[in-house]
């Protein structure tokens, strides 16, 4: 609460006792009007300084509102949970939550989401998958469905989740580059050393497409692959990756993926050859 002290046309000052609150739409700061008190050169007639008095009660006001907004709770330590409760809340994800916010990754989401249309958070969402992939490795929607074992306001769909896949793929170079900077930064990288490895991921479909292509499984699956190649550090940290058809050798996955980051990435081996720098792992 406050106290709203404007001139009317009449040219006398009015006062008035106003809430503040900012608008869901507008998102502005605006308020409305609690208790017309009237015009201050009648009121000077019953208080000494109507101005100081008021702006006393506005607070008195603010003061009341907020004590009955407290609620007291009486928690029974002895009374079991009815069965199938899910009352549990996970803190486990209070490090690489850390780590998360220390890397920056919020700002860059957030900067990259202001640039779009669509409405759902991908800074929310990608913190979710990254604690889920941490704690609870599954699916996107396992992860979707374990929200609630965090204290985070995860506001959003499942089908905002896959939406938001499009969105990352089509930052994910971007990313990747703003994630080394921010590590080399933070933490340092030894890139004198370079490994590189490929892996593949199958699925479960029985036709094959532009990328999800017939190879050489690693689960030794007959179904439609992809293939990654990720450039890592010495310490083991992933540098960049790449997607690749799954009839892709993996040999020749080599020379884009490493291209890459000796183009793009500010490591020792653009300054060397690949031979003497980078280990592959195929």
């Amino acid at each position: 609460m406050r106290l709203n002290v404007s001139k009317r046309k009449n040219g006398r000052t009015y006062l008035s006792i106003e809430k503040r609150y900012r608008d869901k739409v507008t998102k502005k700061s605006t308020g409305t009007t609690i208790r017309s008190l009237g015009y201050l050169d009648e009121l000077e007639k019953e208080f000494p300084d109507p101005i100081a008095h008021f702006k006393a009660v506005a607070k008195q006001m603010t003061a009341q509102e907020n004590t009955r907004r407290k609620v007291s709770i009486t928690i029974d330590m002895d009374e079991p949970l009815p069965e199938k409760a899910e009352g549990t809340k996970n803190f486990g994800y209070a490090v690489p939550m850390k780590i998360y916010h220390e890397l920056g990754l919020h700002e860059f989401l957030k900067s990259r989401m202001a640039r779009e249309s669509f409405k759902f958070n991908t800074n929310s969402i990608m913190l979710l998958l990254v604690i889920s992939r941490l704690l609870y490795p599954g699916s996107k929607k396992k992860a979707f469905d374990h929200k609630a074992k965090f204290f985070e306001r995860f506001n959003f769909e499942l089908a905002d989740v896959y939406r938001a896949l499009t969105h990352y793929d089509k930052i994910s170079e971007d990313l990747q580059r703003f994630m080394y900077d921010r590590i080399r930064q933070k933490y340092g990288s030894d890139t004198s050393i370079v490994y590189y490895d490929v892996t593949n991921y199958y699925f479960e479909i029985s036709q094959q497409d532009e990328h999800r292509r017939y190879g050489k499984a690693k689960q030794n699956r007959k179904k439609p692959i992809i293939q990654m190649g990720l450039a890592m550090d010495a310490s083991g940290v992933p540098i960049h990756y790449e997607l690749f058809p799954g009839n892709r050798l993996d040999k020749e996955t080599f020379r884009s993926v490493i291209g890459e980051v000796r183009k793009n990435y500010n490591t020792e081996i653009g300054r060397a050859s690949c031979r003497e720098r980078v280990y592959a792992c195929v």
